[in-house]
């Protein structure tokens, strides 16, 4: 009799109530928030209101209720009349009462298509009387936010490479005291048979361009001011005739003579006090003399101060001033380095001959990764002390799917000079493998390295369900997961949609299923349908995910919707 009692019990809680011949416990109500439940940041928050109608549990009842996600039992339940002793949750016979439960339990790929049900047993006096029935109360999960793309981001280091340099050619002419007059011996010295040797080769070279000439006449710093004043000018005027001279003899038809930029500096007090440091008189005499004439800011009164020095006066005179009384010659020009198919050419015959700036900028003519990887590793090997190499090659391995081998050139280019790029770089190693702790403390160091660590941490982000942080990580750039990330932190309608059309997924498959996620959340029925079937002609996995995706419930027994699926 009683094992039919059971049973009568279990049919009655199937449709709908539940009672003992003793109407111990009735129909206990269920209401789950959200309705389906979500995953966020690797688990699942269970919260149940379970409501006790008028006279629902009797005061000498307890009862225990367990809810089961799938096969996954969750923490137990337990709640009891008001006379029962006990520590469980009391209901109050005559009113009814609500308890709310909740837990948290640890995400399972099993989790996303299954039922949260629940289960239990009543008890009075110590003895089960009956049980709880199992009973569905919500659908399975929502995991839209496994739906992010783990393409963390490394960061290539940059050349300073410049195809134009501007570069300058000296030469000096020496006068003789008080003179202007270029003298013939003058025209013999080395550094001007070097500038019409120079002039020469760039008359024929297409690759020099002469912008300007500068010349600057100087005096030594005695005599009458005004007078080296004029003499200096003098100079450079002089100084101009010889360049122009040098150059019809070296047949340079580059240089006009509007190119030219005169400048008498006068008395070159500056040149020498260098000058005098760099001579071999006594040091304490040195010192004395550049104290003294210091103290003088007259220079007529600075010129007797030197005069009445006697034979240190003369020393100058036989040793400095002769090298002041010059005009100094600077041809500015460009010179423009090798062209792009020059530099891939000599990358692979004469690597030695092209500097790291020269290097890394080859590696950016090519799209083949091979390549790429061939000139970083003759960066790394010819320039051992520079991190860029090394980072480069880990780049490159990084992005043929080799974590490791990228991993241990990210940590020798981190060896050579610890810097944020390649902190980044092992940020995104740690992410990609699943390390999001050591991502994210890694990433921390890396910030100031470019928008690539930002978008590195939106990823790990939408991981801990961060969402608004996501969106603030990944900035003003638009791709797919920041998209997802305004989806799941519910910024602003329509702003999702509005990302992925401007983004390189705007018509990917995920790009159209990430819409029809969106039109279904704002409920438009044409939209969801219309977006599924462009994702599915994309990708035809996504169907059989949308089947089972719990974002698509409201529609599970719409024909339209039910046709475009299966």
């Amino acid at each position: 009799m009683k094992k039919q009692t059971i049973k009568g019990l279990a049919f009655i809680v199937a449709a709908g109530s539940m009672a003992t011949s003793c109407d111990l416990l009735k129909d206990l109500q269920y209401e789950v928030t959200p309705k389906t439940l979500e995953m966020h940041g690797d688990s699942v928050r269970v919260s149940v209101d379970v409501n006790f109608p008028v006279k629902g549990i009797r005061k000498k009842v307890s009862a225990e209720i367990t809810p089961l996600l799938g096969t996954t039992a969750l923490k137990t339940i337990t709640f009891q009349g008001e006379k029962v002793t006990g520590n469980g949750n009391v209901i109050q016979f005559k009113p009814g009462g609500k308890i709310t439960y909740s837990d948290i339990i640890a995400y399972k790929p099993e989790f996303e298509d299954t039922q949260l049900k629940v289960t239990g047993s009543f008890s009075k006096g110590g003895k089960v009387k009956g049980a709880i029935p199992e009973k569905k109360i919500a659908e399975g999960t929502i995991v839209t936010p496994l739906l992010v793309n783990k393409d963390f981001k490394v960061i290539l280091e940059k050349d300073a490479f410049t195809r134009v340099t501007e570069k300058g050619f000296t030469a000096q002419i020496n006068f003789d005291k008080g003179k202007s007059l270029v003298k013939p011996s003058e025209l013999k010295e080395k550094d001007i048979a070097d500038l019409k040797v120079w002039l020469q080769a760039a008359n024929s070279n297409p690759k020099i361009t002469i912008k300007s000439i500068s010349v600057i006449g100087y005096a030594s710093p005695e005599g009458e001011v005004g007078s080296n004043d004029t003499l200096s000018n003098e100079r450079a005027t002089a100084a101009k005739s010889t360049v122009l001279g040098v150059a019809l003899g070296a047949e340079n038809d580059k240089i006009k003579t509007e190119m030219f930029s005169l400048v008498g500096r006068g008395e070159d007090f500056d040149g020498f006090k260098k000058e005098l440091v760099a001579s071999s008189m006594n040091n304490d005499e040195k010192q004395l003399i550049i104290r003294v004439l210091e103290m003088q800011k007259d220079p007529v009164t600075r010129e007797t101060e030197m005069r009445n020095m006697g034979k240190t006066f003369t020393f100058l005179e036989q040793n400095i001033f002769t090298k002041l009384r010059r005009s100094e010659i600077i041809v500015n020009y460009d010179k423009v380095g090798h062209t792009d198919e020059e530099l891939k050419t000599l990358s692979v015959s004469h690597p030695d001959s092209l500097n790291i700036e020269e290097l890394l900028f080859v590696a950016t003519l090519t799209n083949d990764l091979n390549e790429k990887l061939r000139v970083y590793k003759l960066i790394e090997l010819n320039f051992p002390t520079d991190q860029r190499g090394a980072n480069n090659v880990g780049a490159i391995f990084y992005m043929q799917n080799k974590l490791q081998e990228a991993k241990a050139e990210f940590e020798k280019a981190n060896g050579i000079k610890d810097n944020s790029i390649s902190k980044n770089n092992l940020g995104a190693i740690a992410g990609s493998l699943g390390d999001r702790e050591g991502a994210k403390k890694i990433l921390d160091q890396a910030k100031g390295a470019g928008s690539e660590v930002n978008y590195n941490l939106g990823i790990l982000n939408i991981q801990d369900g961060l969402y608004n942080e996501a969106v603030s990580n990944f900035g003003t750039d638009n791709s797919f997961n920041k998209a997802l990330a305004q989806l799941l932190s519910a910024t602003a309608a329509g702003s999702d949609v509005k990302t992925l059309d401007d983004s390189a997924d705007k018509e990917s498959a995920q790009g159209f299923y990430l819409k029809a996620i969106a039109a279904a959340r704002q409920d438009n029925l044409d939209s969801t349908i219309s977006n599924l079937k462009n994702s599915f002609a994309k990708d035809g996995s996504f169907k059989d995910k949308a089947v089972k995706d719990k974002e698509f419930l409201k529609y599970a027994e719409n024909p339209n919707f039910s046709g475009a699926v299966k």
